[in-house]
């Protein structure tokens, strides 16, 4: 992991952000805190819907709200789950983050147990589709 991130201070915003999930069907709160390469960080969290397809996972909330402000590029992801089991990000939301990340951008998992986990986006989504198979598609 990157000695330049405070990866102690992305954990409390995760930790913070997972008090306010809306997760009254799974009962699994999550909270998610990203570094925008301009230093600030924004924070998502779980809403859950009694029509399960309009949920929408922490990640995506966080990324939404980091765009909403103007943000493109970011530098790290953290996703806090108050269980003993690391979770790393689902499917869709590991798809968004390859939309804004690099592939060699540090997403890390952690716990109420002080536990973190690092992954790159690379080993969490292995040839991700980005939007250069977009442009290439667009010159022919």
């Amino acid at each position: 992991m990157s000695a330049s991130i405070d990866w102690a201070a992305l954990q409390q915003h995760a930790k913070t952000a997972s008090l306010q999930a809306y997760a009254p069907y799974s009962r699994f709160p999550v909270g998610v805190a990203i570094l925008a390469a301009s230093g600030q960080i924004y924070t998502g969290c779980n809403v859950e819907n009694a029509s399960y397809g309009g949920t929408t996972c922490a990640e995506r909330n966080a990324i939404a709200a980091a765009v909403v402000a103007g943000e493109r590029q970011f530098q790290a992801l953290v996703v806090y789950t108050p269980q003993e089991k690391l979770t790393p990000p689902c499917g869709i939301c590991r798809q968004v983050i390859a939309e804004f990340f690099t592939p060699e951008s540090p997403i890390a998992s952690c716990n109420h147990l002080e536990q973190l986990q690092s992954w790159t986006l690379q080993e969490l989504l292995p040839d991700a589709f980005t939007p250069m198979y977009l442009q290439a598609s667009q010159k022919v």
